[in-house]
C-alpha cells in the first residue's frame, strides 16, 4: 500500500507544480486583455465632447467628420501595417473571412455614424450612457438566443432595470439643455450601441486567429469605404461645406481618426484575443464615465434628476451583468 501511495502522491505533486506555471499566463493574459479594452474605453470617452466642439466651432456635419476621420484613421493605419511588414496578413485575413471583415466594418461605420447623429441630437452625457449601456444588455438577449434558453430571473431583471433607466433618460430630459432633437438621439443612440454590441460579437472571433493591427487595419477600411462616398456625397447634395477654416477643428478631427479610431480599435481587438465580448462591451462602459466627466467638468452639460436616476440604473444593470459574465459556467 505505502509503496503504491507514493508514485501517486509524487504525481499529484508533479501534477500541481507544473500545472501553476500554466494557469498563471493564462490569468496574466486574461487580465492584460481586459485592461487594454478598458484603455479602449476610457479613449472613447473622448469622441462625443470632441465631437461636439468640432461641430459647434466649424461647419462641418456629423457626416463629414465621420468620413475625415476615417481618412485619418486608415492612413495611420496604413503606415503602421507598412511599417511593421502587416500588408501578408490582412491579405491572410481577407481571403479568409472577407464577409465577416465587410460586416464588421459596416457595423462599426453604422455605431460610429449614429454616435455622431445622437450627440449632435441630444448632447453627449445622454447618448454615450444610451449606447453602451445598451450594448452589453443587447450581447444578453442575443445569448439567450442563441443558447436556445430564457433568461434566469436575474438576467431578467437587468435587462428590465436597463430598459427603465433607458425610458428615464430618453424622457427625464438628461444630457444638453439645449438639445435640439432628444427623441430622435436616443434612437439614434439605441442604434448605435446595437451596431457596437453586434461588431464586438462577430469582430471577437476575428483577433483568434489574426493580430490586432492587421484586424484593425481590414475592417478601418471597410468604415472608410462606407463613410467617406456617404459623408461627402450627402455634404454635396444637401449643399453643405466640405471644409473648415478653423485650423483646432482640423487637430480634433485628426485626433478623432487617428487616436480615437485606429489605435483605440488596436486596444480593443488585443484586448479581444483573451476577453468575451460580452466581458469586452460592459469593460468599455469607461466610455460613458470619462464622457459625462468631461460634458459636466467642461462643456457646461447637467443631469436632471430623472436622467441622473435612469443613468444609475443604466450603470447598475451594466454593472450586475458585467459580474455574471465573468464568472465560469458551471460544468
Amino acid at each position: 500500500m505505502g509503496a503504491r501511495a507514493s508514485p501517486i502522491r509524487s504525481g499529484a505533486r508533479m501534477h500541481r507544480v507544473t500545472s501553476t506555471p500554466t494557469k498563471e499566463p493564462t490569468r496574466r493574459r486574461a487580465w492584460s486583455g481586459l485592461v487594454l479594452v478598458c484603455s479602449a474605453g476610457v479613449v472613447w470617452g473622448t469622441i462625443g465632447p470632441t465631437v461636439d466642439v468640432v461641430h459647434e466651432r466649424s461647419s462641418l456635419s456629423v457626416l463629414i467628420i465621420g468620413a475625415y476621420r476615417a481618412v485619418a484613421a486608415v492612413a495611420v493605419l496604413a503606415l503602421a501595417a507598412t511599417a511593421a511588414h502587416r500588408w501578408p496578413a490582412c491579405r491572410a485575413l481577407v481571403r479568409a473571412h472577407g464577409q465577416r471583415v465587410v460586416l464588421v466594418g459596416a457595423l462599426t461605420a453604422v455605431f460610429q455614424l449614429l454616435f455622431f447623429v445622437a450627440v449632435v441630437a441630444t448632447g453627449v452625457s445622454v447618448t454615450t450612457v444610451v449606447a453602451l449601456g445598451f450594448a452589453p444588455v443587447l450581447l444578453l438577449i442575443v445569448a439567450s438566443v442563441k443558447d436556445r434558453r430564457p433568461p434566469s430571473a436575474a438576467e431578467t431583471l437587468t435587462v428590465g432595470t436597463a430598459l427603465l433607466g433607458l425610458l428615464l433618460v430618453s424622457t427625464g430630459g438628461g444630457g444638453d439643455v439645449h438639445a435640439p432633437h432628444p427623441a430622435l438621439g436616443v434612437l439614434a443612440a439605441l442604434g448605435s450601441g446595437a451596431a457596437y454590441a453586434l461588431s464586438a460579437e462577430v469582430g471577437g472571433s476575428l483577433t483568434q486567429e489574426h493580430d490586432a493591427l492587421a484586424v484593425t487595419t481590414c475592417t478601418m477600411s471597410v468604415v472608410a469605404a462606407v463613410l467617406v462616398p456617404g459623408g461627402l456625397g450627402l455634404a454635396l447634395l444637401r449643399g453643405g461645406s466640405v471644409g473648415a477654416s478653423d485650423v483646432g477643428s482640423w487637430v480634433l478631427v485628426v485626433y478623432l481618426g487617428v487616436v480615437t479610431m485606429a489605435f483605440a480599435y488596436v486596444l480593443l481587438y488585443a484586448g479581444l484575443r483573451t476577453t468575451p465580448s460580452g466581458t469586452a462591451v460592459v469593460a468599455t462602459l469607461l466610455e460613458p464615465v470619462t464622457a459625462v466627466l468631461i460634458a459636466v467638468l467642461f462643456l457646461g452639460e447637467t443631469l436632471s434628476v430623472a436622467g441622473v436616476l435612469g443613468s444609475l440604473l443604466i450603470l447598475g444593470a451594466i454593472s450586475s451583468l458585467g459580474r455574471r459574465v465573468q464568472q465560469p459556467q458551471a460544468q
